[in-house]
């Protein structure tokens, strides 16, 4: 995660409308973090692996997911800004 303040912030309301549509990128969030996931194969069409939706904070769904964390350090994942309440 970033400190960097000068990040856009984001509610969950507001990145919900992040899913592709439209012409909008493709953002979810994990850990307070907001992620562009637009160029990544997987999110192409903002379902991840039939169970994950964009426009959403999969903070609590990392667990059930066969990977880590360190997924959001792949070259096609860039931070986008900071999810706030």
């Amino acid at each position: 995660m970033t400190d960097d303040s000068s990040l856009p912030t984001f509610t969950e309301q507001a990145l919900h409308a992040y899913t592709g549509e439209g012409g909008r990128p493709i953002y979810i969030a994990y850990g307070g973090v907001v992620y562009d996931v637009t160029n990544c194969p997987k999110w192409r069409r903002g379902l991840h692996e039939n169970l994950h939706w964009s426009g959403q904070d999969l903070t609590t769904e990392l667990g059930d997911a066969p990977h880590s964390a360190s997924v959001f350090d792949h070259p096609c994942v860039r931070i986008a800004g900071r999810l706030v309440q």
